[in-house]
């Protein structure tokens, strides 16, 4: 993302205008716009034009239109973002209030003036125009005939590329065919990490598929590359990591995040940290139930303690439509740090975020026991939710 002027006064008003230049940018977006903002940009708008002789023509114009946005749709697979709102600036060929969408797209600028910022939306623009942000995992899941490549970025798993390829069963007097059908994906699938994996950020490229896959199309890869003289690949070859999975889908992405050696290999990437405070707070759920709770209320309480030594919260907690909801949320973030604990922001578009979100989208790991907000459990029926009883998490 790239950030052309920020204008914040200390009354916490005012503009930023920013440039999305990748994928991920669209989804900062997505958490920065909410409804009551207003956004600026370029769109097309249809004019109906009336000639002298009473017949009408209709023309596309570009024009530059401000709207007080109403509704939001992020649209992950053509990464556009679909304003929808009344329009507060006069502008020729759009009246005062008339209803109008905005499509946010790639490379569009835009203006973005908030009622009020706080510390969530201000934080977001600095990652989001951090170029070390960017994705620097990526991992092809497969099995035979089915794979997904994809990046594992700081806020979400992006699917590059699915491939299927129909592999003829081996029998007898037809294991050439196999092999030609096993050769072909395996030819896709190089293929397709050599168009989406930019060795230049990306540290570290898991291949996780079950049985000998992986083994397989590692030795093939390197074959072609050498055959082919792929220097990106052979450069590169000491990043690529082997490790288990069940199956070629994407959910199992979330196995192969657990695995000790992954673990070992990608220490320092955010995606990572994610993973491990979830699993930390999984661990102490299970072996001491006083120090782990979920649930709105049961946090709150330990916020208001002090307690809390690290916060796990959704994304999609901020993005709620109640504003004085989403301060509270900003609120406790900002008393959870000011109290010396970690914040660790779990965004919904990724594995460990999708599990979080099962827990109500937030818990805590907490300094010292905290017994006593185990027994009020009989009273939080609004949540639903509490340490030391995980009956209800799903």
């Amino acid at each position: 993302m790239k950030l052309l002027g920020k204008y914040v006064d200390k009354g916490m008003q005012g503009n930023v205008t920013l440039v999305p230049e990748e994928p991920e940018d669209m989804w900062h977006a997505y958490n920065l716009i909410a409804e009551g903002d207003s956004v600026r940009s370029t769109t097309i708008r249809k004019v109906q034009n009336e000639t002298a002789t009473g017949s009408s023509t209709s023309s596309r114009v570009r024009t530059t239109l401000t709207i007080a946005v109403e509704s939001i749709d992020f649209d992950t697979q053509a990464c556009v973002l679909r304003l929808k709102g009344r329009n507060i600036e006069e502008n020729q060929y759009v009246k005062m209030g008339a209803y109008h969408t905005l499509d946010l797209e790639l490379n569009r600028k835009f203006e973005l003036r908030k009622p009020e910022w706080d510390t969530i939306a201000l934080e977001r623009i600095d990652m989001a125009c951090d170029p070390t942000q960017s994705a620097d995992v990526a991992a092809v899941v497969m099995q035979e005939g089915l794979a997904h490549v994809c990046l594992i970025t700081a806020s979400m798993t992006l699917v590059r590329s699915k491939i299927e390829v129909s592999i003829p069963r081996k029998r007898k007097g037809n294991v050439q065919q196999h092999e030609k059908g096993l050769a072909k994906f395996y030819e896709q699938v190089m293929q397709s990490i050599l168009r989406h994996v930019n060795f230049e950020i990306v540290k570290c490229v898991l291949i996780a598929s079950p049985g000998f896959v992986r083994d397989q199309f590692y030795d093939y890869m390197f074959q072609q590359a050498v055959k082919m003289d792929y220097k990106v690949l052979l450069d590169n070859k000491s990043r690529f990591m082997l490790v288990h999975a069940s199956s070629g889908f994407k959910h199992s992405l979330k196995e192969v995040l657990q695995d000790p050696a992954v673990i070992a290999k990608m220490s320092d990437t955010k995606a990572l940290g994610e993973v491990k405070a979830l699993e930390t707070f999984y661990m102490m759920l299970q072996c001491e139930p006083t120090k782990a709770f979920y649930g709105k209320k049961h946090v709150l309480r330990a916020a208001e303690a002090q307690a809390i030594e690290t916060l796990l919260i959704s994304d999609n907690l901020f993005r709620c439509q109640d504003v004085n909801l989403r301060k509270e949320y900003v609120n406790l973030v900002e008393s959870v740090r000011d109290a010396g604990g970690e914040v660790k922001i779990f965004s919904s578009m990724h594995i460990s975020g999708e599990q979080l979100s099962q827990l109500t989208g937030i818990a805590a790991i907490l300094r010292f026991p905290m017994p006593e907000l185990e027994d009020s459990d009989d009273d939080d029926d609004e949540d639903g939710a509490a340490g030391g009883d995980n009956s209800d998490s799903d």
